[in-house]
């Protein structure tokens, strides 16, 4: 029967075209499903009630999409088929290709799900070809994956299959005289193709957060970081960076002949049924172009303020703060501490049908539901103080502004949190005594300062010891002495090193976050209108309990959660 036929009708309607069910146990089984308090599907009703199997269900599905369905039993596939799509490509999509037209670029792969043609969307783009679908039985499927793609294929195997391919070693010995041709038709290289996906469906499962791929004057280097430190792969051979590059450019829609300007785009993927977002930064250096990916993967991002890893009773302090309806609530750290997903976990708490939330970012790193997010564009004249400008006519409760970096940013945060809204931003600095002076030396009035802002929040992240292989031992003196601490201050306490470890990460395994929460009163106010300097800020919210960085990182330390390396490494030594 003609797939046309089927396309968008009932799932009853296609079944009984298919004459496998009759019209009036189709309507049987509709009147079971409506005397069921859960839902429950058509096709697996009619599974249950014995009148047509699983299988006949998949068919019908694959014809409702307007999909072919296939017996792959008598399919024999050729080794030119099975190497048109990588081994982890078949495994992470659960799909075998059946057919490869390497002329035209044209693959056919059998996918188990009808509703699952995002892994086709991805295929698409990850290998550069036209890819067609079809659907087959999920158990046919499993045997070809287990019989032909099983075998772990590593970045080693690639190179060595690269090192010996004669379109490769002819543009080695080019040297810097490769046509824009060459290149092109090199990215579009099967192995190349290979390498670059293995790469980043290697960096997504070992959680890195940034891919980099850079230009040396005589290597290309490839680097993952995790966890906040970056590690080194077997690099590829040094000509190939252009081609991989041109790969990624490809992939992100990005201008392959410029190779003097700065680009920036993004690749959608969908990796094991989690979103992944893969933001590229292109950058022209001496030796080529510098490519860094940046992975946001959505599936993986803890947005809920019980997961951040606030202290019971920094968490109520935190919860006081956004809680308010207004003000300003600032969350301070260096690139890449977690603000953003502290703040992003503070909006998902706020977030509910009462609350109207804005938010100006730069760039919009995770899209939630219920939040009206905005990408600054400053090229047309989108910063963030014209998009908080337009934001106060919009009637929000909450304001989000991606960074406070100048003084008209700032003075658009107050005049917003005195009219009512609560305001939460981020700033750039050290610790968060030192956040008042900064808004100060941007040109905040330090009586508008004391009327607006009612906490600082700043943090930092430490690799947290994998539970598994850490080890117990006894710190010696000079590790003490980096905390400021002697033998009699820690007796009785228990000391966690990272073990041996073979995983990338070597002994630690996720990150945990620091939190030192600098909370307003009279006498900090009274002390911000006489300018009082950082050290005497400081003072005084200790004083009130405030825990710094480091008596947060060391509590970290006695639980066993970090080591000392890593609270030294982050933390700043009381003065």
């Amino acid at each position: 029967m003609d797939v046309s036929e089927l396309k968008g009708r009932k799932i009853g309607r296609v079944l009984t075209k298919l004459g496998v069910v009759t019209r009036e146990q189709v309507h049987e089984a509709l009147q079971v499903q409506k005397g069921r308090t859960t839902k429950v599907l058509l096709g697996q009703l009619l599974v249950e009630l014995g009148y047509c199997t699983q299988l006949d269900v998949d068919r019908a599905l694959a014809g409702q999409a307007g999909m072919e369905f296939v017996d792959l039993s008598k399919i024999n596939l050729d080794d030119a088929t099975i190497e048109s799509i990588p081994a982890e490509n078949a495994r992470a999509y659960q799909v075998v290709p059946i057919k490869w037209d390497p002329a035209r670029k044209q693959l056919k792969v059998a996918i188990k799900d009808a509703t699952k043609f995002q892994a086709v969307d991805d295929l698409r783009l990850l290998l550069g070809a036209k890819v067609e679908a079809v659907v087959a039985p999920a158990s046919q499927i499993d045997a070809l994956i287990a019989k032909h793609f099983a075998k772990e294929e590593s970045v080693a195997d690639v190179m060595g299959a690269l090192a010996s391919n004669e379109r490769v070693q002819a543009l080695g010995g080019a040297g810097d005289a490769i046509s824009l041709d060459a290149q092109l038709e090199l990215a579009d290289d099967n192995q190349v193709i290979r390498l670059l996906n293995l790469v980043l469906l290697q960096a997504i499962k070992d959680r890195a957060s940034d891919i980099h791929f850079e230009p040396f004057e005589n290597e290309f280097k490839m680097r993952y970081r995790i966890d906040g430190v970056l590690y080194e792969m077997v690099p590829p051979p040094k000509h190939l960076g252009p081609a991989i590059t041109s790969r990624v450019k490809v992939m992100a829609n990005l201008d392959i002949a410029e190779r003097r300007l700065p680009q920036d785009g993004r690749i959608e993927l969908t990796v094991g049924g989690n979103p992944v977002d893969l933001r590229v930064a292109i950058l022209p250096t001496i030796y080529g172009e510098s490519c860094v990916m940046r992975v946001l993967d959505r599936g993986n991002v803890e947005l809920s303020l019980d997961r951040v890893g606030f202290r019971p009773d920094d968490l109520e302090k935190f919860h006081g703060l956004i809680e308010k309806p207004n003000g300003i609530v600032i969350v301070t750290g260096p690139t890449g501490s977690g603000k953003t997903t502290t703040l992003y976990a503070a909006l998902a708490e706020l977030n509910d049908i009462e609350t109207k939330i804005l938010t100006a970012e730069d760039p919009v790193e995770y899209d939630i539901d219920g939040l009206c997010q905005v990408q600054v564009n400053p090229e047309v004249g989108l910063t963030f103080a014209a998009a908080l400008r337009s934001f106060l006519r919009q009637d929000p409760d909450v304001i989000l502004v991606g960074e406070i970096r100048d003084l008209e940013t700032a003075q658009i945060a107050v005049q917003a949190s005195l009219t009512g809204h609560l305001v939460l931003s981020t700033l750039h600095t050290n610790d968060a005594p030192s956040s008042i002076i900064r808004l100060v030396d941007l040109g905040v009035e330090p009586f508008l300062l004391t009327a607006t802002l009612e906490g600082i929040v700043a943090q930092r992240l430490v690799r947290k010891l994998n539970p598994e292989t850490r080890e117990a031992y006894i710190p010696s003196e000079q590790e003490l002495m980096e905390l400021n601490l002697t033998p009699a201050d820690v007796a009785g306490k228990q000391f966690y090193r990272p073990g041996a470890s073979n995983r990338v990460g070597g002994g630690y395994k996720g990150r945990m976050a620091l939190f030192e929460i600098m909370t307003m009163d009279d006498e900090m106010r009274e002390l911000i209108m006489k300018e009082a300097s950082t050290a005497v800020l400081r003072a005084n919210a200790r004083k009130k309990g405030m825990r710094s960085l480091r008596e947060c990182g060391l509590l970290a330390i006695y639980e066993g959660l970090t080591s000392i390396d890593e609270v030294v490494r982050e933390t700043l030594g009381e003065e």
